[in-house]
């Protein structure tokens, strides 16, 4: 079929390859004159082919037709007009020539929203259903008899650009493609438009734009979108007319707390947040918009407006502005779908990809000698007015002006000056708690007050879990690529290792951890943690799945594994750096957002991991920490609706009330690592030596403050006696002491509140009956320091049999030899399940007891034995879920199934 193209822009060219492909002759195009010098990609392509192309000014003149144009065209003897995207009028001489007439694509469900801001209308009049119609041409413009029309579901953020990229772009060219072939074959409908439901609201010009206060906050948040990019929604507010862009209805969770913006003829003040302005309707409910444009056009976050208003913009010297253009040059050769590159034209949106990134990059480093840029600067500063400041200020070395301000406690021990940050860390800041209020952290060794910590409060899980959220859903950690969220891992891993010995000095000093063991296990798998789960951030992938097909077709299946959102993260104290490493490194590789509650009496690490994870260039909001109580911090993050994933460690008692928190809440997926009551089973025929060593480790380790200690161990009849003569010679030789002397065995307990516990634990096991063999009290020094413990003669029905001490106390009780399924039947007689042991050189027996000991993790002729590729977790009410390993990702990720059928 011999077809004339009438058109412009992106969406006629596709429309004329597409037609082209499909064998029909173009005989002509007619598009719209050079702009600037410039052609419309639609006349360049059809130049490209050698066919005719015809730039009409204009096709009448008073409403009559231009003879030449009306000949020039009937010359072509085109059988079909199609029009693609027609902005100029047509005269009914060319519009009815064709055998077949003309069809013209608009950009709306037809008779709803006729007229040339169709898109726009559909927005403003908040309607659920959107879409396209092609049309045969009348003398009406847009009353012509329908042919094809397809609709879409209209998001509730969506906007001019966003639909129009989305659906009516894409699609509109099939549908075109469609019509056409429809008409080829004899079989395209006239269906007479229905005048009821048509409307004819006007074209949309900036002077029609201004916003109406006296309306519902969801009525001015149409009206916002609507206009958004063009011509933009408007109101007037100090002494100047701003313009709105990008509005969300999303506000659970916000908080509208900041600076008060006053707006003539609104029903309150706006406010600027630190996600953005807050505004509201006649109906006292929220909207929040992102970004606004200054009356000179400067386009700034709208959590900057009064920052804006104080011009930080940088002046540009003569010398800087030519490099501006070559920049901008540069940006118009690799975004050739943009006519004009404003200062508000942002590099993602206009089409770039990853490879873009790199071309960009290298051409700036041509055009800028010895300027240090790295692709991540592109991610950061997207549009072109932020990336030349971000140039110019690297290019004046100002680019380092802008770091985080942080209020140190320093001290000097361990033969290191210690700096330590005190305060919350919410959106890359480290701020006071609302209200300022703090707390004291105390120094186990000597009772002494180390600082005082910020004490953070409701309202600041509050803003921390906004600043999450909009890491999550707006920010550069979810545009990166997974390889890119990897490589910054991997660097905060390097930062942890070149701060290891203060990371491990202040493990010692803030829960007493002997210093040596922080530095291998504290600090040490902590690095270990984040190097491995870097290493995963590019490997989490989905399958295809082969179903059922729906013949004649045939469908295909996969799911993809996706990030979950928000995570609250609650950690214990008796590891603060490694059980936030082992949690954290899976929810971060998973690509999700974080907000962290370390223990309140051990939060030094946890703020000296957030200044190492500003030194990686983790992006603000990813990671926030929140020191504070777990009945204030802890039970928001379980209650709150923005959180989508709760990973705690803790007792059992906690955990069951979070599950519950959880499932109130807003159904939030939960791991939980609880209590444990470990046994330990050793054989007569074991290695009696490493038995005393592993057993010693396996109660000792880290002052007994340890999830997987073993909380009892069973030794068979006729090695106990040697058994337990030989721990007390150990134990003997144990140093208590300074945990950040080098020779030192056994610090002090992590807190006053504990110790005593642990007293009174003894207290109740001698008075039960059990034999204390040794230790059983507080050792006389200052500090927080306990014996280690050893008791024999436990009994199934104690209390120190069957409750966990969580402490440095050694719990033994006999089994007669050979009775394997009796003491398997005592091991399993309790509602923990975290961890077990078993000490025997009998490979047969060795098998045989772990199949049946009901725990997470089994050690055999070891103990302690963790990995961070091994993964970890409990049964029955030591909780669910896993930490290390390949199955800790499941943790943090969602699946989803997609079905295609073709």
């Amino acid at each position: 079929m011999k077809i004339a193209v009438i058109g412009q822009s992106l969406f006629g060219q596709e429309v004329y390859c597409h037609l082209r492909k499909e064998g029909h002759e173009v005989v002509g195009v007619f598009t719209v004159p050079d702009k600037d010098g410039k052609a419309d990609p639609l006349g360049l392509e059809a130049e490209k082919d050698g066919v005719p192309v015809f730039k009409f000014p204009r096709w009448r003149v008073k409403g009559q037709a231009l003879p030449d144009v009306v000949a020039t065209y009937q010359a072509l003897g085109a059988e079909l007009n199609v029009l693609p995207f027609c902005s100029q009028f047509i005269p009914m001489e060319v519009i009815s020539a064709p055998r077949h007439g003309s069809i013209i694509y608009h950009p709306s469900l037809l008779p709803r929203h006729r007229g040339a801001s169709a898109i726009n209308w559909t927005l403003i009049h908040g309607d659920k259903k959107g879409g396209f119609t092609i049309f045969w041409a009348d003398d009406g413009l847009d009353t012509g008899d329908l042919l094809l029309q397809k609709e879409c579901e209209i998001l509730p953020d969506d906007t001019v650009s966003t639909l129009y990229n989305r659906f009516l772009f894409p699609e509109g060219i099939k549908g075109m493609v469609q019509a056409v072939r429809l008409i080829a074959e004899g079989k395209a409908p006239r269906l007479p438009q229905p005048e009821e439901g048509a409307t004819y609201e006007g074209i949309q010009k900036k002077e029609t734009a201004k916003i109406n206060w006296e309306q519902p906050a969801e009525a001015i948040h149409n009206w916002i979108r609507g206009n958004d990019k063009v011509p933009g929604a408007w109101t007037e507010a100090c002494g100047q007319k701003l313009t709105f862009f990008n509005s969300t209805l999303n506000t659970a969770g916000l908080v509208p707390e900041g600076e008060d913006l006053p707006i003539p003829g609104a029903h309150r003040p706006g406010v600027v947040t630190k996600v953005g302005l807050v505004l509201f309707g006649n109906d006292d409910r929220m909207l929040l918009v992102k970004n606004i444009q200054l009356e000179d056009g400067k386009m700034i976050p709208a959590s900057h407006f009064f920052k804006g208003l104080d011009s930080n913009a940088l002046e540009l010297t003569e010398e800087e502005l030519v490099m501006a253009e070559a920049v901008r040059s540069a940006w118009k050769r690799i975004l050739p779908s943009v006519l004009e590159v404003e200062d508000s034209t942002d590099f993602f949106k206009s089409g770039a990809a990853s490879v873009d990134v790199v071309r960009l990059v290298e051409e700036v480093k041509e055009l800028c000698d010895e300027l240090e840029l790295e692709n991540e600067d592109v991610y950061m500063a997207t549009t072109f007015g932020d990336f030349i400041q971000l140039l110019v200020r690297k290019l004046r070395g100002d680019d380092k002006g802008h770091e985080c301000i942080i209020d140190y406690v320093e001290k000097a021990m361990n033969k290191l000056t210690l700096r330590m940050p005190h305060q919350l860390f919410i959106g890359g800041m480290f701020v006071d708690a609302e209200g300022a209020k703090t707390y004291e952290t105390i120094n186990p060794t000597d009772g002494s007050v180390i600082c005082q910590v910020s004490l953070a409060q409701v309202s600041d899980v509050d803003k921390a879990v906004t600043a999450a959220k909009d890491a999550f859903e707006n920010g550069l950690w979810g545009r990166i690529s997974a390889r890119d969220r990897g490589q910054l891992l991997y660097r905060l891993a390097d930062l942890m290792e070149q701060h290891q010995e203060e990371l491990a000095t202040i493990e010692a000093l803030d829960a007493g951890a002997v210093y040596t063991l922080a530095l291998k296990t504290h600090v040490g798998m902590s690095i270990q943690t984040f190097r491995y789960f870097a290493g995963w951030c590019d490997k989490i992938q989905g399958s295809t799945i082969p179903i059922n097909h729906a013949r004649p077709n045939r469908n295909l299946t996969l799911t993809r594994k996706e990030p979950i959102g928000v995570c609250g993260i609650v950690i214990p104290w008796n590891y603060p750096l490694m059980m936030l490493s082992w949690k954290t490194a899976a929810c971060l590789a998973a690509g999700n957002t974080v907000v962290i509650k370390p223990a309140q009496v051990t939060p030094l690490t946890a703020l000296k991991f957030a200044e190492l994870t500003l030194k990686a260039g983790i992006p603000k909001g990813v990671v926030n920490i929140l020191p504070g109580s777990g009945s204030l911090v802890g039970q928001r993050l379980s209650d709150h609706p923005d959180v989508r994933k709760i990973g705690f460690t803790g007792s059992t008692e906690v955990g069951k009330h979070i599950m519950k928190s959880c499932a109130l809440s807003n159904v939030k997926k939960v791991s939980l690592e609880l209590g444990g009551k470990s046994p330990l089973i050793i054989f007569a025929d074991c290695d009696l030596s490493k038995a005393v060593q592993m057993g010693m480790s396996s109660v000792f380790f880290n002052k007994g403050e340890n999830c997987i200690a073993a909380g009892r161990l069973f030794v068979e009849d006729s090695i106990h006696d040697q058994f337990v003569q030989k721990v007390v010679e150990e134990v003997r030789k144990m140093k208590i002491g300074n945990p950040l002397d080098r020779d030192t065995n056994h610090g002090p307990q992590n807190h006053q509140a504990h110790l005593r516990k642990l007293v009174e634990y003894c207290q109740r096991g001698v008075e039960e009956g059990a034999t204390l063999v040794c230790g059983g009290s507080q050792v006389p020094r200052p500090g927080f320091f306990f014996e280690p413990t050893v008791f024999t003669d436990v009994e199934d029905h104690m209390f120190i049999a069957k409750e966990e001490s969580f402490g440095p106390i050694m719990i033994i009780s006999r089994f007669a030899d050979g009775d394997v399924d009796t003491v398997l039947s005592r091991a399993n007689a309790t509602e923990f399940g975290l961890a077990s042991g078993i000490f025997t050189r009998d490979i047969n027996k060795a098998l045989y007891v772990s199949d049946k000991l009901e725990a997470g993790t089994v050690f055999v002729n070891t103990y302690n034995k963790t990995d961070v590729a091994a993964p970890f977790g409990g049964f029955k009410q030591s909780g669910f879920g896993k930490d290390l390993g390949e199955a800790a990702l499941n943790e943090y990720l969602r699946v989803k199934t997609v079905t295609f059928e073709y």
